[in-house]
């Protein structure tokens, strides 16, 4: 396996109006490898991901992915970039009006010029892949959870993608759906050789499956490594996250330039 960085994000910073999310981030996912960003919510992660996609463009600092500067491509490019990459959104998102068949097809009808005989075995051997041939008739609502994020995950590898981005993508699935997204996710990045960014909070599953991590608070990089590094780290703000407690590092507040008191007597006069 290679080691150089597929994607590589150097001293990124991005920020919405005057609110910054992120500051001077850097990050790299050498190639085949699958990487894990964790941190809590509202700390910059999915904002990653719309910065690799080419969704957003960083305010400073650069976004090079496969050798590309991603913030300096124009609209053609940007398409060529998003043909190469595969999406599993939170909840899959389906389209609920089609097929499990149809959902499959989707990407190939719109990325290629393949004749439909071609299409219909290419999405019955993407359904196979996430044990799911033989549901192409059913409709998003006949499905469980499970089934649905799976179909979404089949849709997601019907171009077999050099890159495949994870967003949340063990959100509301109970243990048994949620260990079988894990181990598809797992063995389909290493039967395709795909560069793969998860964005998740299900750090013990996502510790048995991704090759490194990256956890972002307040913004920044807070700390990084291996799974193994990660499990014994005696960083803080690693043993409160791994380990969900309270306290620590993270604050449950929000931060306030006045206290309650202040906005309290505020609001009397």
């Amino acid at each position: 396996m290679s080691h150089d960085p597929y994607i590589e994000l150097r001293n990124v910073s991005f920020g919405y109006g005057e609110r910054q999310i992120l500051s001077n981030i850097n990050l790299r996912v050498p190639r085949g490898q699958l990487v894990a960003i964790m941190g809590g919510s509202g700390s910059g992660k999915t904002t990653l991901l719309r910065l690799i996609s080419g969704q957003v463009r960083p305010d400073s600092g650069e976004v090079w992915v496969d050798g590309k500067n991603v913030a300096t491509m124009n609209t053609r490019e940007l398409y060529a970039h998003r043909r190469k990459m595969g999406m599993l959104f939170q909840f899959g998102a389906l389209f609920t009006d089609l097929s499990v068949a149809d959902n499959v097809a989707f990407p190939l009808r719109e990325h290629t010029a393949l004749p439909e005989d071609m299409i219909r075995d290419l999405v019955t051997l993407k359904l196979s892949a996430v044990g799911l041939r033989g549901t192409q008739t059913l409709m998003p609502a006949e499905l469980s959870g499970g089934m649905a994020r799976r179909v979404a995950l089949a849709r997601a590898i019907a171009l077999d993608p050099e890159l495949m981005l994870y967003d949340e993508p063990f959100t509301g699935l109970d243990p048994i759906s949620l260990g079988v997204i894990a181990h598809l996710i797992k063995r389909l990045n290493q039967a395709l050789g795909t560069s793969a960014v998860m964005v998740t909070h299900d750090v013990q599953k996502s510790l048995e499956i991704v090759d490194y991590v990256y956890f972002v608070a307040h913004g920044e990089i807070a700390a990084e490594g291996s799974p193994e590094t990660v499990r014994h780290s005696d960083s803080p703000w690693l043993k409160q996250f791994v380990h969900g407690d309270p306290d620590g590092p993270v604050h449950f507040a929000y931060p306030a330039d006045t206290s309650l008191a202040d906005d309290l007597s505020a609001g009397a006069r």
